[in-house]
């Protein structure tokens, strides 16, 4: 079977980890840790692509990420003066660098 990627992210609504099949619309597994819902989005992955196939729908390709070596870890963003200001002084109130700051609020 080809591998498809998977996004897999805690839901408060659901209590527990959802993977989703980005190349597949609307697949998606739910398991109460991140390998339950690796584990059962392979069944989900397998019935889609079963269902696909039984109704002459076009299977995707999976698509593949870069490899980590072609990420430098770092991008430019703009903002408006006063977020950057505001996020600044959360910075300094944290005690850490604004870039510090910035990749703790973005990986939350």
């Amino acid at each position: 079977m080809t591998h498809y990627p998977l996004n897999i992210f805690w839901s408060d609504e659901d209590d527990g980890f959802i993977a989703e099949v980005p190349d597949l619309p609307g697949c998606a597994a739910w398991g109460a840790t991140e390998a339950d819902a690796a584990r059962e989005a392979r069944d989900a992955i397998a019935a889609w692509l079963q269902a696909a196939a039984a109704s002459g729908r076009a299977i995707p390709r999976a698509s593949t990420a870069a490899p980590l070596s072609r990420y430098s870890g770092r991008f430019v963003v703009r903002v408006p003066r006063s977020l950057h200001a505001r996020l600044a002084r959360e910075a300094a109130q944290q005690g850490v660098s604004l870039n510090q700051w910035a990749a703790s609020k973005l990986s939350a």
